[in-house]
C-alpha cells in the first residue's frame, strides 16, 4: 500500500511541478492540443463516413426488407464508431508523446535539472529518437491489444466479466500508460524497452498507483490534454526513484562534511571553531542540497 500511495503522490507531484513552472505547463500543452485537433477531425470524418463504410462492407444486405436493413447497418455503424473511439483513447497518449517528443524531452530535462544530480542526454538525433519512440510505442500497443482481446473474451463470464475484468483492464491500461510516460525520461538514459518493463515490474504497485488514476482521469473529455505535462513531469520524478538517482543525488549534494557523526549540522563560518594548542581545526561551510525542487512524495 505504501508504494500504491507513493505512485499517486508522484502523479500529484508532477502536476504541482508544472504549476510552479508555469511556462512549462503552456509549453507542454502544445502537443496535446495538436493531437486533440487531429483526433477530433478523424472522429468527425468517421462519424460522417461510417454509414457508407458499413454499406460498402455489407452488400449482401442490400435486398433486406425494412426495418431489418436499417437496424442491422445502424448497429454496425455504431459499432464502427465505438471501435474508432476506443482506438483513439488507447493511442492518444502514444501519438501525443510522438508529436511532442522534443517538447516533453525538454520538460523532462528541466525536471531533472531542478531536482539536482546529472541531467542525462541520449546523444541521438531527433529523427533517431522519433524512430525509437514510434517503434517502442507500436510494441506496447501490440501488448495492449493482446490483453484487450483476452479481457474482452473474459468479459462474457457472468459476474466476473462485469466486475473483476474491468478492474484488471484499468490496471493493464495504467501499467502501459505509465510505461509510455516514463519512457520519455528513461530513453534519455538509453534504457531499452525490455529493460524498462523489467524496471516497472520490480515496483508494480508504484506503477499502478501512478497509472490507474491517470487512466480514470483520461476518460473525462479534454482532461488528457491538460494533465499530460504534469504526467510527464511526475513520470520523470518516478523514473529517478526507480533508478535510485534521488538517493545518489542527495548523497552527492550532502557530501562527507554535510553532517557530523551525531547528525548535527556543521557550524557556520561566523562561529569560530575551537582550536587546540598545536593546530587549529579547519572550518567547513555547509552546502545545501543542489536543486530547489521537491523530492519524491512522502511515503505513507
Amino acid at each position: 500500500m505504501r508504494d500504491l500511495a507513493g505512485g499517486f503522490g508522484y502523479l500529484l507531484a508532477g502536476q504541482r511541478w508544472v504549476f510552479r513552472h508555469g511556462r512549462w505547463l503552456g509549453f507542454g500543452l502544445l502537443p496535446g492540443l495538436v493531437s486533440l485537433v487531429l483526433y477530433t477531425g478523424a472522429l468527425i470524418g468517421l462519424g460522417y463516413g461510417a454509414d457508407d463504410l458499413t454499406a460498402w462492407a455489407t452488400p449482401f444486405a442490400d435486398g433486406w426488407s425494412a426495418p431489418w436493413l436499417g437496424l442491422f447497418r445502424g448497429f454496425l455503424t455504431g459499432l464502427v464508431f465505438c471501435l474508432g473511439l476506443f482506438l483513439a483513447v488507447i493511442t492518444f497518449t502514444a501519438v501525443t508523446l510522438l508529436i511532442g517528443q522534443p517538447f516533453y524531452e525538454s520538460l523532462s530535462e528541466q525536471v531533472d535539472r531542478t531536482e539536482g544530480g546529472a541531467v542525462p542526454e541520449s546523444g541521438l538525433s531527433l529523427g533517431r529518437e522519433l524512430w525509437i519512440s514510434a517503434r517502442d510505442s507500436l510494441k506496447v500497443l501490440g501488448r495492449v491489444a493482446l490483453y484487450g482481446i483476452l479481457l474482452f473474451a473474459l468479459g462474457f463470464i457472468p459476474v466476473v466479466g462485469q466486475t473483476v475484468v474491468p478492474a484488471i483492464g484499468f490496471c493493464v491500461s495504467g501499467y502501459f500508460l505509465t510505461e509510455e510516460l516514463t519512457a520519455v525520461a528513461l530513453q534519455r538514459r538509453r534504457t531499452e524497452l525490455a529493460e524498462r518493463l523489467v524496471l516497472l515490474r520490480s515496483r508494480r504497485m508504484l506503477v499502478l498507483g501512478f497509472g490507474v488514476p491517470l487512466v480514470l482521469a483520461f476518460l473525462v473529455p479534454l482532461v488528457a490534454v491538460f494533465l499530460m505535462p504534469g504526467a510527464v513531469a511526475g513520470a520523470t520524478l518516478m523514473a529517478r526513484e526507480l533508478l535510485g538517482e534521488d538517493d545518489a543525488a542527495d548523497e552527492a549534494a550532502a557530501g562527507p562534511d554535510a553532517q557530523g557523526a551525531d547528525g548535527a549540522q556543521p557550524p557556520s563560518q561566523s562561529q569560530p571553531q575551537p582550536q587546540s594548542q598545536s593546530q587549529s581545526q579547519p572550518q567547513h561551510q555547509f552546502q545545501p542540497p543542489a536543486g530547489g525542487g521537491f523530492g519524491p512524495p512522502p511515503r505513507m
